[in-house]
């Protein structure tokens, strides 16, 4: 079993313990995504197959959020937001924005991309390190915006 799976785990024994009752539904909603990963692939999870389900599940969140903000139903957007707060704390530290730029540039560099028809090898470039670490499509706007530079 992974470490990360492991102390996503124990985190749910800490919010039954506790009585937190909306940290312990999200961390039930991210056990149940990886059990059916699971279940339909017949693998036992890695770390990095978690942070790809959890990273899932926030990109979910984000869009649930915009379309909820686009309905004016700012109370499920909210519960949205919180739900991505829970989420984020199982994921590695997000990159800021100057690091994005630093690493959407080496990988320019080191695919030796010309036009946009590049972009899917910058792009395989840039998924693992940063998986679960930034939005993958604010990655490809700046890549895009490269580009048109």
């Amino acid at each position: 079993m992974s470490d990360l799976l492991t102390h996503i785990k124990d985190e749910m024994k800490a919010a039954m313990k506790s009585g937190d009752k909306a940290r312990l539904g999200v961390i039930r909603l991210m056990l149940a995504a990886m059990k059916q990963v699971e279940v339909d692939e017949r693998i036992e999870l890695d770390d990095s197959r978690v942070l790809l389900i959890l990273d899932k599940m926030v990109k979910q969140r984000r869009e649930s959020i915009r379309q909820y903000t686009d309905a004016n139903r700012t109370d499920l957007a909210d519960i949205e937001a919180a739900e991505i707060v829970v989420i984020q704390n199982f994921l590695p530290q997000a990159l800021t924005e100057a690091e994005i730029d630093v690493m959407v540039s080496q990988a320019l560099t080191q695919s030796g991309a010309t036009s946009i028809k590049d972009m899917g090898n910058v792009m395989a470039l840039l998924k693992a390190p940063m998986q679960g670490r930034a939005d993958m499509s604010v990655v490809s706007a700046k890549i895009k915006a490269a580009f048109a530079e």
